[in-house]
Formats: C-alpha cells, structure tokens, sequence
C-alpha cells in the first residue's frame, strides 16, 4: 500500500497513547502526525515519544490542520459529539471511540451532518466486532446450525472505576459494549428494556450501583440478561453465550497458560489448577484494536467505510437512554429509534 493515511489523535490517556502505538507500529498504510489533549501536558509527551507534532490543548487547530487526513477521537466520553461534529464540518474521516455520544439527540445531529454530506465517515470503536470469538458466535447463530436463537446471558465486570464514576456510567460507558454487539450477535433490533438493581456487593461504597443487571428484549423475541460489575474485586471478565434451539454458542475465554502445581504446604494441600484472569481491556482485546484499526484503515483507503456506524452508535444510546430512564421503575420501557436512512442499510 503506498498511500499512507496521516491521523491526528485527540486525548492522550491510556487508550489514547495505546492507539498511537498501535497505529505507528502495527497498522499499514497509516501513521500518526499529530496530538492533542485537553491536558496540554500529555498531548506533548505523546509527541515527543514518537516525535510528531503536539498541538497541545488547541484539538480544534488539529481537526483543521490541512496534513491531518483522519482523526481518531479517544478523550473523555462527553467531548466526543462535539469533537465528532468539529472533524465532519471539514468533512474528514473520523474515528470515534465508544460512546458516540451521551444521548441519542446528539448522535441524531451526528447522523444528519453525514446524510448532508451524503457519505458515510464515522466509525465508531465497537472493537468487538473484530474479536475473533465473538466473530466466529455471529457466524455459528447465522447459519442456523443451533436453530434460532432464543437467550442472550452476559456479563462485563471490571476490578474498579475513577473518580466521578456514577450509577448511569454502569450502562453509557459499560454496558455500551453489550448494547452493541448483542443486537450484532442477533442481527436484531431492541424492542424494550428494563435496568434492575440486585443485591449490592461489598467491594463497592462510593455511591454508585454495583452490580446493575439489564434484561433486554428483541422484536424477534430473544431474550438478553446483562450483568455489570464494575468494582468485582477480582479483575477484567467478558462472557456471553447464547442459547439457541438446538445447543448453545459461548464466547471463549482468552488464549491463558494453565498452571497445575501444590501451593505452600503441599503436603496437606491438593494439587491446584489455575489459570490467570485478565486486569484491563488492553489485554483482553489486544488482537481485536489491532485488527479493527487495520481494517478502519484499509476502508478509508478504499473510500467507504465497513465498520460500526453512526448508527451502530445512535441506536446504542437510545437503548441505553431507556434503561437509564426505566431505573427504579420496574417496566420494561420501548426502545424507539428515528427511521433508519438509507445510508446504513
């Protein structure tokens, strides 16, 4: 490929710094020009790392600077609409990590500036999709060797969140993931939803709900149970299987070393299998960035776009919107969406 795409990255936290990596050292046909954070500081430290050009704090100088071709937005999940709008108003392509948005009004506005300029230019960082297991359940559930699917049962636990973490995050930040890739699994839309608080763990006091259980249902009926933990005192653990007619389909857990041995005082002790549990994101979908960037990549040299959409992101706002707003109600509340253009049919 000798047309190499120049991105600037907006946010220099730790996804940030791992895409730059990533992109300047793993993904073909692309490199990284330019950085900028709201934190001048990490913009600057980012830059002369790799020694490209830092714009510090000045993210709307980068978006508009005539070398950058792409922009890959991965700052703190409230700028991202306003940072989206900024790079399709100089009608760029633009890279968004998950949330889009915080609400769907703004993902709307999003969807409406891409049909004006009539081309697809969003992708959103639903990662998930290039993870090679829940690749390989999509295309078991679509050839109808289980039969058709019936329940969805999931869960996504973290060891422990920062500062300003609050209930309604467990669902726009969280369970965002889930929200995406269940109606993906399914190739299905949401017909209503309903957050249940559960009985709380005593690994979380810092006022939010911990864990949050989100049950889910879909027009052609399947049904979805999601569990949230997001202070688990254990470590980083992603599981989804779907029952279906005929079997079921579980995601694996990743590639891990079984250790067999006798702990201390292994005269008194039985011998103990163990296999490490995973600590952060970057680890467990290492293999799926990597290759959601290669193809982002190769679909903008192409010049139309293969992956998660604005719409991908719209639709997991709005059903995340509903289950926010049915907390406490105990009602399944209607997950109702705009009409879908044409443009991501």
């Amino acid at each position: 490929m000798d047309k190499v795409l120049k991105i600037g990255i907006i946010g220099c936290g730790a996804i940030g710094k791992d895409h730059c990596r990533r992109i300047i050292e793993t993904v073909p046909g692309a490199t990284v020009v330019a950085v900028s954070d709201y934190v001048a500081a990490a913009a600057d430290e980012t830059a002369a790392k790799y020694g490209i050009k830092s714009y510090g704090n000045d993210c709307d100088g980068m978006i508009k600077d005539p070398e950058v071709e792409a922009v890959v937005i991965t700052s703190i999940d409230p700028t991202h609409h306003d940072y989206v709008m900024k790079t399709l108003a100089e009608e760029k392509w633009c890279f968004c990590e998950k949330p889009l948005s915080q609400n769907a009004k703004d993902c709307e506005e999003i969807i409406r500036r891409e049909q004006e300029i009539g081309k697809r230019l969003v992708q959103v960082g639903f990662m998930r999709h290039y993870d090679r297991g829940y690749a390989e359940m999509k295309r078991i559930i679509a050839s109808g060797e289980l039969g058709k699917p019936l329940i969805i049962k999931a869960c996504h636990r973290n060891v422990s969140q920062g500062p300003g973490f609050k209930t309604e995050n467990g669902v726009t930040n969280v369970a965002i993931h889930e929200l995406d890739i269940c109606r993906w699994l399914l190739d299905d839309e949401y017909e209503d939803v309903q957050c249940v608080k559960v009985r709380q763990s005593s690994n979380s006091d810092k006022g939010y709900d911990n864990p949050q259980v989100m049950l889910m249902r879909t027009k052609k009926g399947c049904f979805i149970d999601v569990e949230v933990q997001v202070a688990d005192g254990y470590g980083y653990d992603i599981q989804c299987e779907v029952v279906c007619e005929n079997g079921t389909v579980k995601l694996p857990d990743p590639y891990a070393v079984v250790c067999r041995s006798r702990p201390a005082g292994w005269d008194s002790v039985k011998p103990a299998e163990s296999m490490p549990i995973m600590t952060d994101w970057k680890e467990r979908f290492i293999e799926a960035y990597d290759i959601e960037f290669c193809k982002w990549v190769e679909s903008v040299h192409a010049g139309k776009l293969t992956g998660p959409s604005s719409w991908d992101g719209y639709v997991a706002c709005v059903a995340g919107d509903a289950l926010n707003a049915s907390r406490g109600t105990s009602q399944f509340l209607k997950v109702e969406t705009m009409e879908k253009p044409e443009m991501y049919k």
